[in-house]
């Protein structure tokens, strides 16, 4: 026992130093860790055959075959890959046979390896197989390790003789239908940033699934052998190989640093791996993100050897073809001199006539797909591949055709199939040919916990958001977006915004300005006119600002409306901006979009067309308090008029600016029921998906700072939170926040959660020392934040507002009021927006007498305060956090 584990111990570590000094050998790796494992398996069955359950007369029935299925059996093994065995005899089991067995199996776990194991007769495998498919697929790869090779090989006639022979359509369609949920199971991109990198799509998986396939219809021992049969030309096969060296790398290093195995590419491992494999700093861009560019580039290649694979399997009629009637139906309605003799439809999809279609017209290279697009058509693999065949006839001569550029802007614009079709053309990479500066930003990846895809891919998902608005599909998501489609919209001019938006991105200066510049120049070259392209660039440069003045101001202050107002200048800017803005962050990912930001923007929408359009009374500061006062008094009816008057006293007029009357009926009778003690409601916010927490109280120094902190302890995101002092000294607190997936509070958490606000403010719970404890239990991401703070005096007629942006942590709202509050500076309200891993925190203040804070050398001593507590907060969370939570 001692023997084999320091020969595997040895063997591994010998593995390691050459995956070490040879980072790329991944797959020489794999097939080494599987030799490795060979000898191991190969030692012990000859360990515990000849001398713990010696038989030197064996009866037939007594043969054993130690066979390697699965990955194992295909000679390629990950540091903690599973060893897949199968036991196999000739007949039932027998005795010595069992305890071989049994013998093996323990000396292997002791050993801490994973064993997978099946102990079967050939007659067994066969039954099983034939209606299996995972078996199926495990035993197609056997290879023998040890024991009778007789016995191996009488089970390799039977399974392709009575099984596989005459079972390759049933096979590939299984596989491939296999394939497409796992894909649904991991995100349905290949470009999401966090990708499987075993089971993703454009993974391992994928890779080992074209080889299952073809082993099984060809009878192909590697890639290499679909040359000679015709299905991949050299360069194709060569794409394959790189695929799998790169792939097979990554997993190896994955394993190896997390010492388990690890599939998923993680932020954090992503680092690591990029230095492992020597990808540095270039360029502007971080190493990481050019090592997961050189990932997504080789996802996309799996994908397309996977088309070229299909598109041979379609040929043969091994794999079922699409119906025809869907297709020929949108055929028919084309024109008889449109396009005549270049496309046809072959297999049920459109496909070219002749393989010198490109050549003769390099126009078509765009025009295939606008086709595609207006009869709504699958474009045949093998047109595609063609079409990658003759990417070097997309030259300048090309780009600036303007019969080409027409077809181009027509894709982009079609609603229906819109972004199916932008995505293949990326898959191929025409877009990226035809329009350079997108294929800069093509499987670019932002190394940030906000962004789940690729630049490329946001950009696509976008446009697919914007068709489902114009077709109607999402009126109860996005009502006022709808609203707009129906009264009739520049469209043009949105969805060329939409496909530049983000294609500065990746450039030392901001991608917002980058990518106006580069309108500049494309607009035009797509056909818009001067004032289109003129539209198209404001939108690009300001794509950002209604999300931030959203979600980073209160947009109750006629100030902020007045600022945003200023800056769209006109209703059709702002219903253009609007939709961006909407089909921007709902193309971020999943779980980004939810109601309260959705509210957020309406409300600026509404506010901000309403000052646009002189339809909103353009009301006094003092009319709109004395309204809101009125508005709260007609929902006191019950109360004596005296009462009344006393509560409409109590408050300054930030109070009745900026809070609804609900919320101020609810104070109202916190008051009167609690006097001058402490008292909470929870309330229900489905409109804007959040939990309304009302605190009321005596005032004190600190005592947002303190609320602050037990939100924190609750494991509450606050996302606004607003703080008013009466004239009585009692201070009226309105809290917005969400639980840990950005929802509002279930209702059956709200006594647990009301207790733990009630606990801390009532000193029960130190503050400090229970968010310590919450640090200590949380793993940090490895992203790096720059903290930078702004002052705006502009903005709010009433408040200094300060713009904290820092790496988001547990207790941050908690650490910047406790400073701001040790620096005699009052908050009334403050904003949280986070991105990721980066919080936006916004403060509505003012000083000690009650004025802005104007004074620069003030301003920079509460910037450096507000710094430092940062750096001592964040430098505090890495030393408490223990091993392995970085």
């Amino acid at each position: 026992m001692q023997i084999l584990g320091t020969a595997l111990e040895e063997g591994r570590a010998t593995v390691l130093r050459h995956l070490l000094a040879n980072p790329f050998a991944g797959l020489r790796v794999a097939r080494s860790f599987a030799h490795v494992t060979d000898v191991l398996v190969a030692a012990t069955f000859h360990y515990c055959a000849t001398y713990l359950h010696p038989a030197p007369i064996r009866t037939k029935s007594e043969q054993l075959t130690v066979i390697a299925v699965g990955g194992y059996g295909r000679g390629e093994m990950a540091p903690f890959s599973d060893v897949d065995l199968l036991f196999l005899t000739p007949y039932k089991q027998t005795a010595w046979g069992e305890s071989v067995i049994e013998s093996m199996l323990y000396i292997l776990w002791d050993l801490k390896l994973k064993v997978g194991q099946a102990v079967r007769s050939i007659a067994d495998c066969l039954r099983y197989a034939s209606k299996d498919f995972t078996i199926r697929t495990a035993i197609l790869e056997m290879r023998l390790i040890c024991g009778e090779e007789d016995l191996y090989q009488a089970l390799d006639e039977k399974l392709w003789n009575e099984l596989f022979s005459h079972t390759g359509a049933e096979f590939a369609e299984a596989k491939l239908a296999e394939r497409d949920s796992r894909h649904r199971r991991q995100g349905g991109s290949r470009y999401v940033v966090e990708p499987n990198v075993k089971e993703g799509k454009g993974g391992l998986r994928d890779l080992q699934t074209l080889h299952w396939v073809s082993k099984y219809i060809y009878h192909t021992g590697t890639a290499w052998d679909l040359v000679e049969m015709g299905v991949y030309e050299e360069d194709e096969v060569q794409k394959f190989a790189d695929a799998a060296k790169f792939l097979w790398s990554v997993r190896c290093h994955l394993h190896d640093i997390s010492h388990r195995a690890q599939e998923v590419l993680s932020f954090d491992r992503q680092i690591e791996v990029a230095q492992r494999m020597g990808f540095g700093d270039a360029k502007g861009r971080r190493g990481v993100e050019l090592f997961m560019q050189t990932y997504f580039r080789h996802a996309k290649n799996v994908g397309d050897l996977t088309r070229i694979f299909l598109a041979a399997l379609e040929a043969q009629h091994t794999k079922n073809t699409p119906a025809l009637s869907v297709l020929l139906s949108a055929l028919s309605f084309r024109s008889p001199d449109t396009f005549d003799g270049i496309f046809s439809v072959k297999d049920g999809r459109l496909n070219v006539s002749d393989g010198s279609v490109f050549a003769d017209d390099p126009v078509n290279l765009i025009r295939i797909f606008h086709e595609a697009a207006r009869t709504q058509a699958m474009i045949h693999p093998a047109a595609l591949r063609l079409v990658t065949q003759n990417l070097d006839l997309i030259d300048d001569k090309l780009r600036e055709d303007p019969e080409a550029n027409r077809l181009f802007l027509e894709v982009l614009c079609d609603k229906a199939e819109g972004a199916r079709i932008l995505r293949r053309m990326n898959e191929t990479d025409v877009m990226g040919l035809f329009i350079p500066q997108f294929g800069r930003i093509v499987a670019m990846m932002q190394f940030n916990m906000y962004h789940h895809y690729t630049v490329d891919e946001h950009t696509i998902q976008t446009i697919g958001m914007l068709n489902q608005i114009e077709r109607l599909e999402a009126i109860d998501d996005l009502p006022v977006a709808s609203e707009i489609v129906r009264g009739g919209f520049s469209r043009r001019i949105l969805y060329v915004a939409l496909f530049l938006h983000d294609i500065g991105k990746g450039m030392a200066r901001s991608h917002s300005e980058t990518g106006a510049e580069i309108a500049q120049v494309l607009c035009p070259r797509f056909g818009l006119t001067d004032s289109e392209t003129d539209l198209v660039v404001w939108l690009i440069q300001n794509h950002l600002a209604m999300s931030d003045t959203a979600q980073t101001r209160d947009i109750n202050d006629l100030g902020t409306v007045r600022e945003f107002a200023n800056l769209v200048q006109s209703p059709e800017r702002l219903r253009l901006l609007l939709m961006l803005t909407v089909c921007d962050i709902r193309g971020v990912g999943p779980g980004v979009w939810n109601n309260w930001k959705a509210q957020l923007l309406r409300n600026l929408y509404w506010d901000t067309r309403d000052m646009l359009t002189g339809g909103a009374e353009q009301a006094s500061r003092q009319h709109r308090v004395d309204r809101a006062r009125a508005a709260l008094a007609g929902t006191l009816i019950h109360w004596p008029e005296e009462d009344i008057a006393v509560e409409l006293a109590r408050h300054y007029p930030h109070y009745w600016l900026g809070l609804d009357t609900d919320a101020q009926a609810h104070f109202a009778e916190m008051e009167r029921e609690n006097a001058h003690g402490m008292s909470s409601q929870f309330l229900m916010d489905p409109d804007r998906d959040v939990t309304v927490a009302l605190l009321y109280m005596e005032d004190h120094p600190g005592i947002f700072s303190r609320m602050a902190g037990a939100f924190a302890l609750a494991g509450a995101n606050v996302v606004d939170a607003r703080s008013y002092t009466t004239s009585d000294s009692m201070i009226c607190s309105s809290f917005s926040i969400q639980d840990a997936e950005r929802r509002a509070f279930e209702e059956n958490r709200l006594p647990r959660l009301k207790r733990t606000i009630d606990r801390t403010m009532k000193g029960e719970v130190l503050v400090r020392d229970g968010l310590q404890e919450k640090i200590r239990n949380r793993t940090v991401k490895p992203f790096e934040v720059p903290t930078r703070i702004i002052f705006d005096n502009e903005s709010s007629d009433l408040y200094t507002i300060i713009e904290v942006n820092a790496r988001d942590r547990i207790g941050l709202l908690h650490t910047l009021t406790r400073t701001l509050t040790s620096l005699h500076i009052s908050i009334f309200s403050a904003i949280i927006a986070t991105y990721g891993e980066r919080a936006v925190d916004v403060f509505y203040v003012r000083d000690i007498f009650g004025l802005k804070i104007g004074i620069d050398s003030k301003q920079r001593r509460i910037e450096t305060r507000l710094i430092e507590a940062i750096e001592r907060a964040n430098s505090s969370a890495k030393a408490t956090v223990g091993p392995g939570r970085r």
